[in-house]
């Protein structure tokens, strides 16, 4: 049987000065893999920077959603991947994700998270998400989330909102079977953990996921998380 193709989809923001060198060195020379990087309309080297390692790139609207959702749209792949311009994927990916998505029940999946920082207080950080994926089968976008194309097509693709599109594809998906959560980590940046601290970031997270229960519009919750300079 021959294997199944994986469309790998990168959404990408002005991301030349940051790690997405290290994103597009996990995913190089893989057999069946197919890499797309979506960019949202970057103010730098970002595009060239990308196209530099061979790489599809796209344009689109700025926007997760909106970018994922067009790199679906062009994807070639039996499955589709979304991975985050600043998370590695493991070794060996491209083998434990048709593995995952054959197991019986099962939907979707994403990898557990490793965060790349030697700080002590971001080990405790990672056993919460990895509890929260595993436990809730709550995963969400940095953990490289992973389905069938024709799954992801079927249910309409990303929700266009301007944040927590991630939480409310799980959340659709969970409907339709169990999320699998691979125990290999993918390898995520601590930028975000580094800039605001790692208190304030747990909770401006757990406030934006808090308000969107309470039904605060997302327009209004991505100006908290995203706030302009």
């Amino acid at each position: 049987m021959e294997a199944a193709r994986i469309s790998i989809i990168i959404p990408v923001l002005n991301e030349a000065a940051n790690t997405i060198r290290s994103t597009l060195a996990s995913v190089q020379n893989v057999k069946n893999v197919e890499v797309i990087v979506v960019d949202g309309g970057s103010q730098n080297e970002t595009v060239v920077l990308v196209q530099s390692w061979g790489v599809k790139v796209l344009s689109s609207a700025a926007g997760r959603a909106c970018q994922m959702n067009a790199g679906a749209t062009a994807a070639t792949g039996d499955i589709l991947l979304f991975l985050h311009a600043d998370t590695s994927l493991p070794l060996g990916f491209e083998k434990l994700v048709p593995l995952t998505l054959a197991q019986s029940g099962t939907v979707a999946g994403a990898f557990e998270l490793k965060i790349n920082s030697p700080m002590r207080s971001l080990r405790l950080v990672e056993k919460m998400v990895n509890w929260r994926s595993r436990f809730l089968s709550l995963p969400y976008g940095d953990q490289a989330i992973f389905l069938k194309a024709s799954v992801f097509h079927d249910i309409g693709g990303f929700p266009d909102l301007p944040i927590m599109e991630d939480f409310e594809l799980i959340r659709c998906l969970r409907r339709l079977g169990r999320i699998a959560i691979v125990p290999t980590p993918v390898l995520t940046s601590a930028r975000r953990w580094h800039k605001l601290g790692v208190l304030k970031t747990t909770l401006i997270n757990q406030i934006v996921i808090l308000g969107y229960f309470l039904g605060v519009p997302s327009s209004h919750l991505v100006k908290f998380y995203r706030p302009k300079k």
